[in-house]
């Protein structure tokens, strides 16, 4: 038996000429990509931020520099004249009272039924829940004034008129919600879900020991938004409170703005305290967010 010997096909790569790579255009060109898009965020950010930092600057200014030429960014003879001004003028401390009882409360309901829904769109094959889906969804195509006539027909049908009920109910089951928790549990495998049936686990156990914990930064995320919302909301507490005791506090800023003129550093005042809580709240929470992984314990 004959054997011929063959070049094996390492000897033959070797003989090949090495292609010497160029690592300082690589390099270069990524960098040249980080700057330019480093530029562009200080763009967008200078953009975005240039305006609210004339508006906080501009409430530290007294009503006479205001409007004086040329405008200044920066206050030259700083004063809280507006902030004590706004304050005295309203009854700020009830309006935040009111507003926090609002917010916590509709917040809680709107992240656990947001939270409920999701998973029983996302696990749940029937084509009622699936017919529901796009209900909700639908309800998003809809411009918010066209909702308030039939919910205020129906908030004060049910006797909820000038109370924090009529506000905070309707606000509950939000459509924004509903699809960011679907979303995710549908990034959740199901064999998770199986392997916990399979241990004897119920289908209450199973949502509150394994789904609720893995969905801990879409909540925070939910509450964030839930809370502003409920902050900033003008057009409905409007309609469904007249009772000065029981105002929000966009009501009670627009109850600074006179009829036929405008204290300009007074509103500012005010505007800028009602920001304080949102600020707050987005620096506590957001650490969590932004730190949170997502994507753990969903390894298949």
């Amino acid at each position: 038996m004959t054997t011929t010997d063959m070049p094996r096909p390492l000897d033959a790569d070797a003989k090949r000429p090495v292609s010497k790579k160029r690592p300082g255009k690589a390099a270069g060109g990524g960098l040249r990509r980080a700057v330019s898009a480093t530029t562009l965020l200080w763009i967008l950010a200078a953009l975005y931020g240039v305006p609210v930092l004339w508006f906080i600057l501009s409430s530290f200014k007294p009503a006479s520099d205001l409007f004086s030429y040329p405008l200044t960014l920066v206050p030259h003879d700083p004063t809280l004249t507006g902030f004590k001004a706004a304050w005295d003028s309203a009854n700020f401390s009830q309006y935040f009272i009111n507003t926090a009882i609002v917010c916590v409360i509709t917040t809680i309901l709107t992240v656990g039924v947001s939270c409920c829904t999701g998973y029983a769109l996302a696990k749940y094959d029937n084509r009622w829940l699936k017919a529901f889906f796009l209900c909700i969804l639908a309800t998003t195509m809809l411009p918010g004034e066209v909702m308030l006539a039939p919910s205020f027909l129906v908030v004060r049908d049910l006797g909820l008129y000038n109370s924090f009920a009529g506000i905070i109910l309707p606000a509950v089951l939000t459509a924004t919600g509903c699809f960011m928790f679907r979303q995710f549990f549908l990034t959740v495998p199901d064999e998770l879900v199986e392997a916990a049936r399979i241990d004897g686990a119920r289908e209450l156990s199973i949502f509150v020991r394994i789904m609720v914990p893995l969905s801990r930064p879409i909540m925070l995320t939910l509450a964030i938004l839930s809370f502003q919302w409920r902050w900033n909301d003008y057009i409905w507490p409007l309609l469904m409170l007249n009772d000065p005791n029981k105002f929000t506090v966009q009501i009670g800023i627009q109850s600074i703005v006179g009829a036929q003129n405008i204290n300009w550093s007074v509103l500012l005042g005010a505007s800028v305290i009602s920001m304080i809580p949102l600020i707050a709240i987005f620096l506590v929470f957001q650490r969590y967010v932004m730190g949170a992984d997502i994507n753990a314990g969903l390894k298949d």
